[in-house]
Parts: structure tokens; sequence; C-alpha cells
């Protein structure tokens, strides 16, 4: 019995017509985001994320306070070791990913650009993506980010999340 290995170009799906002899079978094949992330349109807390054409976020205005923001919650994708990388003009802004369990209890440390390779803990349920002003005083913001949650340790070329269309809020 031989092996095939196909790899994804691009993000979509598609189908595989396999042939032997008289019988031939079609697979189809889904190309998913290495994005591991989901998110979309959101506003609480005098910020709003929207979603550039490109899959970045544009966050703009002035949070009402230290530690408020926008977040999004959804179902983790995966077990095991994850990497958490964020680019764009962050200056004012912490964007975190917390793990959490049924209840959202946090399980672990949260993931930020200075703890950016950690283990999903056991029992994670959901993922919540927080970007909340961290300045005593917010000042106003009008930012692009491209932030990547990716299995394993290494950090790619930031790629588009297969969802940015879940609402988000406080």
């Amino acid at each position: 019995m031989s092996k095939l290995n196909i790899t994804g170009v691009k993000p979509g799906s598609t189908s595989l017509k396999l042939t032997a002899g008289k019988i031939t079978k079609t697979v189809p094949i889904t190309v998913k985001s290495r994005n591991l992330l989901s998110y979309g349109p959101a506003s609480g807390n005098g910020l709003t994320a929207t979603v550039n054409s490109d899959g970045s976020l544009h966050v703009t205005g002035t949070a009402t306070r230290q530690w408020c923001g926008v977040v999004w919650k959804f179902p983790c994708p995966v077990q095991g070791t994850v990497k958490f990388s964020l680019s764009g003009d962050i200056s004012g802004l912490a964007v975190n990913v917390k793990c959490v369990d049924a209840s959202d209890n946090q399980l672990g440390e949260q993931m930020n650009a200075s703890n950016s390779v950690m283990a999903i803990p056991d029992g994670t349920v959901s993922l919540f993506l927080n970007i909340i002003s961290n300045e005593a005083t917010p000042t106003s913001k009008d930012a692009d980010i491209h932030v990547q949650l990716e299995s394993g340790d290494t950090a790619h070329d930031w790629m588009k999340p297969d969802n940015t269309s879940l609402k988000g809020g406080v």
C-alpha cells in the first residue's frame, strides 16, 4: 500500500479524484487556516473592532477605563501546544487569549506576546480573545492588528482565520 501526501496551498475546498484500475473515488478536501482564532465585528467599553478586507482587525475608539475593551468567545479548536503571535500598532492595547472551562473559569495563564508558547490546559472548552486598554488613562486608538494562534511552537506568516464573522462584545 502506498502513501499519498497532500499539502494545501491556501484555505478553501476542492476534491481529489483517485483512480485505481476500474475503481474511481472522489474525496472532498478542505484546507483550513492555520490561524485558530475566531473573531468579527465587536463593540464595547468604548472600543470598536471591525474586520479589514484582508481579515486583520481594525480597532478604534477610547476605552472607558483600564482593562476594558472587547472580547470574543469561541470553542477551543485544538489541544496540545499553541503559539500566539501579534503584530501591528498596539500601543496602549493588550491582546490576549484565555483558556476557560465549561463554567468560563480561566485555566492556566493567559497567552500574550510575552507568554507566547503554551499547552492548552486539560479541561479547556472555550477560548476568549481579548483586546483591552492597558493604559491607566485610556487614549484614542486607531490601529490595525494581526493576531494569530496556531498549533505547535513556531510562528508562521499571519493568515486570516476561517471565521471572521463571529460577533464579539464585552
